[in-house]
C-alpha cells in the first residue's frame, strides 16, 4: 500500500455499492458504508449474480440457497444500517458477463438512485481467480458512464447522472483510505450474517468458535493495516477515480 493516500470523503448524501455476490461489498468496504449509513448517508447495494454456487455441498438445493443468500444480504444490510435499495440483479453465480444488458441494468439503478458515491471491486487486480469479481468491477465503470451520458440507453427513461467518486475495493493500487475507526464491530456482523458462507469463504464449520473468531482476528488485522498508513486504528482502502 502506498502512503501517499488521500483520505475520508464527506460522508455523501447517497452511496451506492456493486459487488459481485453476497457478501462481497461487505468485505470490500462493510466498514466505510456503516460509517457513511451512520452518518446519515442512505446507502444501496446492488448485488450483480445470485450466489447460487456459493457452497461447497454437491447435494445442495442451489434454488433454496439463492433465497438464502438474499435474506442474508438483506440482514447484513441492516447490520450495517442501511437504509437504500437492495437490489439482486440475479444473473447466474459464475456466469456473469460485463455485457450491454447488465452495463444497461447497472446505469439503470444508477440513474435512479442518482448516489454521489460509486463503489466497486477493482476490475484491473492482477491474479484476481474469480470471473464474477473482474465483470462486477467492470460493470461499475461501464455501468458510470453509461449512468453520466445522456445519449446511452434512451430507452432506461430516466435523466442521466454523474456521480462525483468512485471507489475501487480490492484495489490493486490504492491511493485512499478510509477511516473507519469504531465500524469495524459492524463490518464483522454484517459478514457473519451470511451464515451459509461460514466453510466456503470464511474457513469456518458451524459451531467452530475458534475458527470463527480466527476469522475475526483476519479481519481485525486487515483493518489495522489499513489504519497504519494514515495512523489510525481501523480503515478501509480504495482506489479513487475523481474525474468522472
Amino acid at each position: 500500500m502506498t502512503t501517499d493516500v488521500q483520505r475520508d470523503l464527506a460522508t455523501p448524501d447517497r452511496a451506492l455499492a456493486i459487488g459481485a455476490h453476497p457478501d462481497d461489498i461487505e468485505f470490500g468496504a462493510g466498514a466505510t458504508l456503516a460509517k457513511w449509513a451512520a452518518r446519515g448517508c442512505e446507502v444501496s447495494m446492488v448485488v450483480c449474480t445470485d450466489g447460487s454456487k456459493g457452497t461447497w455441498d454437491v447435494a445442495a438445493d442451489t434454488d433454496a440457497l439463492v433465497v438464502t443468500r438474499q435474506r442474508e444480504q438483506r440482514a447484513a444490510a441492516a447490520e450495517m444500517g442501511v437504509s437504500g435499495e437492495v437490489v439482486f440483479l440475479g444473473w447466474t453465480d459464475g456466469e456473469l458477463e460485463s455485457g450491454m444488458r447488465q452495463r444497461a441494468q447497472v446505469a439503470s439503478w444508477i440513474r435512479r438512485l442518482r448516489p454521489q458515491v460509486v463503489l466497486g471491486h477493482d476490475p484491473w487486480k492482477r491474479y484476481r481467480l474469480h470471473p464474477d469479481h473482474r465483470h462486477a468491477g467492470q460493470l461499475a465503470i461501464d455501468g458510470l458512464v453509461a449512468a453520466r451520458d445522456p445519449h446511452f440507453f434512451p430507452e432506461i427513461a430516466i435523466a442521466h447522472h454523474r456521480p462525483d467518486v468512485l471507489l475501487l475495493f480490492e484495489a490493486e493500487e490504492v491511493d485512499h483510505v478510509e477511516d473507519v475507526s469504531g465500524y469495524g464491530a459492524a463490518k464483522l456482523s454484517a459478514l457473519e450474517a451470511h451464515r451459509s458462507q461460514f466453510e466456503s469463504t470464511m474457513s469456518v464449520t458451524d459451531g467452530d468458535d475458534a475458527a470463527l473468531e480466527a476469522f475475526r482476528a483476519k479481519i481485525r488485522r486487515q483493518l489495522a493495516a489499513a489504519g497504519e498508513c494514515i495512523g489510525v486504528r481501523e480503515a478501509e482502502a480504495f482506489k479513487r477515480i475523481d474525474e468522472l
